[in-house]
């Protein structure tokens, strides 16, 4: 008996680890067996995400973290799309999650199975190597696809915006022209640039408009200006075309209204005339309700002038070719639109006539390339836009501009010599610009790499060689005509309208 005892003990002690032994073998096929699964949910399957959920929340996180670093600094507008639309798929994965996880347990795949054992692996490596090796999107992957699709067309929407190039265009007739009247404005407009004072005939000239090829230039209204500008400076500085276009903004800000609240406010940066002289050395103008201020400063060379002997009116003047006005280095503080200009007192006469003496490094010029006056004028405006391109770090509120050339028409001579611009058609040399590059080669090269903008005038300018003085003028009297400067209203006020874009 005691034998029999002692057998049946053992077999109970082996039908108990048999049992054990299946036990752990049916508990270990569950978790490792895809076809259980179908069968036996897993036992917190309540509790967490299912492996593709899981797939979907690091998809959209590391969609959401592309979207920030790529897009962060170039539009607002579409980070904040982006974040809006990631949050309502987020917000309906939920829901979403549901019908997968039924699809999954219907049918899975033996591809979405071997996704989710490499998005296992790819937890252990870097972050970005989970960022380049995600699986295809699922489908909640997929509408933050579309919404990303969405926020790029937005985004290539804005750099085109950016990228529009404003000296490409046509001019186009618009009866709503002038901007201003030229019987008006006489308290800002010299009277020998405005062609409605004189025996003129023809005034088609005013009713033309330029209109950029690849995107619309914003309408300019002197409030808009003003509500731009407040608190803030606009300084011309250069020659008789930077003048023309100080007195077209000053008459199409007032839209040619006289203005007794505008005030006169030259003393504060030394433009007062001086004993003896014709004029100031500029002006400008404050309009108080909104604190602008709008200046011209004559620099038809745009370097240092200084009069060796300031005894003798008659004295040869240092004309320091790498050195920028004292005017500039003493105001430039106080300015928060610069647009400079120079180009036609390049010339040997011009020179002479003014007993300007070229100095470079503070002493007469001695290098025979720079004598010319090419290399002199290519010194000089390279000189002056990289030093202001160099002020913009210590002035980072300012925005800085050179104006390419304001080309002249004279044909069948030159100024004193015969020169004629009769046409009153603004057709003839045609009305569009296509090409890519500036006309003014040097500008374009002295801008080029720097934070200083082309305020590019010149290819447009070309086309309307009807819209000068020429031979007309207040008293009509025979002479010289000017095929240089403009009639006011006319071309300069374009220069400003694609200025007013560019703010």
């Amino acid at each position: 008996m005691k034998a029999i005892f002692y057998g049946l003990r053992n077999n109970h002690v082996y039908l108990v680890l048999i049992t054990l032994v299946c036990g752990t073998v049916v508990l270990w096929a569950w978790e490792k067996t895809p076809f259980l699964t179908t069968i036996l949910p897993p036992q917190d399957h309540v509790m967490r995400l299912s492996p593709d959920d899981k797939i979907k929340e690091q998809q959209v996180s590391v969609g959401e973290n592309i979207l920030e670093q790529s897009e962060k600094g170039v539009d607002i507008a579409v980070v904040n799309a982006t974040n809006t639309s990631s949050s309502a798929v987020e917000e309906g994965n939920t829901n979403l999650t549901t019908v997968l996880d039924k699809e999954h347990e219907i049918s899975p795949s033996t591809k979405e199975v071997s996704d989710v054992e490499q998005v296992s692996k790819q937890k252990n490596s870097s972050k970005q190597g989970e960022k380049k090796n995600l699986v295809a999107p699922s489908s909640s992957v997929r509408t933050d696809s579309s919404v990303r699709g969405e926020d790029n067309n937005n985004l290539m929407s804005h750099v085109e915006k950016q990228a529009c190039s404003y000296a490409k265009g046509k001019w186009v007739t618009d009866d709503s022209r002038p901007l201003y009247s030229g019987f008006g404005c006489k308290q800002w407009l010299s009277s020998m640039w405005s062609c409605r004072l004189t025996q003129r005939q023809d005034f088609q000239y005013e009713k033309l408009r330029w209109q950029p090829k690849d995107c619309k230039m914003e309408d300019f209204t002197g409030s808009k200006f003003l509500s731009r500008m407040k608190d803030k400076t606009l300084a011309f500085v250069g020659d008789s075309l930077g003048r023309q276009q100080f007195q077209s903004v000053m008459c199409m800000v007032t839209g040619g209204e006289q203005r007794t609240d505008v005030l006169n406010v030259g003393e504060e940066y030394g433009l007062v005339k001086g004993r003896g002289a014709i004029r100031p050395g500029g002006w400008a103008y404050r309009f108080p309700n909104t604190n602008t201020t709008v200046l011209y400063y004559w620099s038809a060379s745009l370097c240092d002038l200084v009069p060796l002997d300031i005894t003798n009116l008659s004295t040869d003047v240092a004309m320091h070719l790498d050195r920028p006005p004292a005017f500039l280095r003493h105001y430039l503080h106080k300015f928060d639109v610069l647009v400079l200009n120079t180009g036609h007192h390049w010339n040997r006469g011009k020179l002479n006539a003014n007993r300007w003496v070229m100095y470079v490094g503070g002493v007469p010029n001695t290098d025979r390339k720079i004598a010319g006056i090419p290399g002199a004028r290519n010194l000089t405006v390279h000189s002056i836009i990289k030093w202001v391109n160099s002020q913009l770090l210590r002035y980072p509120g300012l925005k800085a501009f050179y104006r390419s050339i304001s080309p002249r028409h004279f044909f069948n001579g030159d100024w004193d010599t015969g020169g004629t611009c009769e046409n009153t058609s603004a057709n003839a040399a045609g009305m569009e610009v296509l090409q890519e590059e500036s006309s003014d080669d040097l500008a374009a090269r002295a801008v080029k790499g720097t934070s200083v903008k082309l305020l590019d005038i010149t290819a447009l300018s070309q086309l309307r060689d009807e819209g000068h003085i020429s031979r007309y003028s207040i008293k009509a009297t025979p002479g010289a005509q000017d095929c240089l400067h403009w009639c006011l209203p006319g071309v300069p006020d374009t220069w400003n309208e694609i200025l007013f874009a560019q703010l």
